[in-house]
């Protein structure tokens, strides 16, 4: 295709200014280098260097402690990141130590209502079941609960109220041993709800401190830097290492003492099954009693 004399001039013009454009920045940089290379030939050998930034930088790094474990860190920090520290601690220890003791206290539980389960499990009468557990266990109020209604209820022939009445009695004792069981767990979630939050406290104000330096020393070098945030956030892996357990342990504990309920709950229904017998067993004897009298006048 044949173009016309007056689009050649203006293609002409077009490439010139793009390669214009292309060779300007190389063109400057060039003539950057080569005015810095003048300037540093011509300076004096003996002229001092301009010590601003590098002589703080010196000074802070010197001021630098030298131990950056977590204990050094930790007697470098600010007082309220070491009080948030030694609170986060304690909360730590607080958990370990509500985590040995309710152990030991729902093992042992346990393992008695599951022993009273089976001797009242085989027992005939109410009595008996009374007389294979021992006298101060958890299971044994039971029974003795339901013995005390049935004497407070006899002379009274309505068993449907005698049930009614034991059964209340027994819901009250499961609801009374599960909250015993849950104390000491609410302190758990509290520590694990709070610690991380606690933490951070004493990330933001260690950061905050750890600026304030900074605008001190003028200087933005990581080696000065570096320590203050450090210690900042010390304080949020302590809240975490006292959090992430006290949540763990906590989980633990709810899913333990819903099966500790569960065995109470059959623990009570095992002794209203031994009540009803020996309820069923008195009415069937007193009726045969009445069908022998008339026997015996004849």
């Amino acid at each position: 295709m044949n173009r016309s004399p007056v689009d050649q001039p203006s293609r002409s013009i077009r490439d010139t200014v793009g390669c214009a454009i292309f060779t300007l920045p190389v063109s400057l940089g060039t003539a950057l280098i080569s005015a810095g290379a003048a300037l540093a030939q011509t300076a004096p050998s003996g002229a001092p260097a301009a010590p601003t930034v590098p002589a703080a930088s010196t000074v802070a790094i010197g001021n630098l402690p030298h131990d950056l474990s977590p204990w050094g860190m930790f007697l470098s920090a600010d007082i309220v990141v070491k009080t948030v520290v030694v609170s986060l601690i304690f909360a730590s220890l607080v958990t370990w130590t509500v985590w040995l003791a309710k152990t030991l206290e729902l093992l042992a539980a346990r393992r008695a209502t599951r022993q009273a389960l089976q001797a009242l499990s085989t027992a005939p009468t109410l009595e008996a079941g009374a007389a294979h557990l021992k006298p101060k266990s958890q299971i044994a109020s039971f029974v003795t609960a339901a013995q005390t209604e049935l004497n407070l209820s006899e002379g009274l022939f309505e068993a449907d109220g005698i049930k009614e009445r034991v059964i209340s009695r027994l819901e009250r004792l499961e609801a009374a041993y599960g909250r015993r069981m849950t104390r000491g767990t609410g302190l758990l979630a509290t520590i694990g709800a709070t610690a991380p939050f606690v933490g951070l406290f004493g990330t933001v104000w260690g950061i905050m401190n750890a600026f304030i330096g900074i605008s001190k020393s003028q200087t933005t070098n990581l080696a000065v830097v570096a320590p203050g945030i450090a210690e900042a956030l010390l304080a949020t892996a302590i809240g975490l290492f006292a959090a992430i357990p006290a949540v763990v342990i906590y989980n633990m504990f709810a899913r333990w003492i819903s099966g500790y309920r569960a065995q109470l709950a059959d623990a009570s229904a095992e002794v209203l099954r031994l009540v009803s017998r020996d309820l069923d067993r008195q009415a069937a004897q007193s009726r045969s009693g009445k069908s022998k009298l008339p026997a015996a006048a004849e």
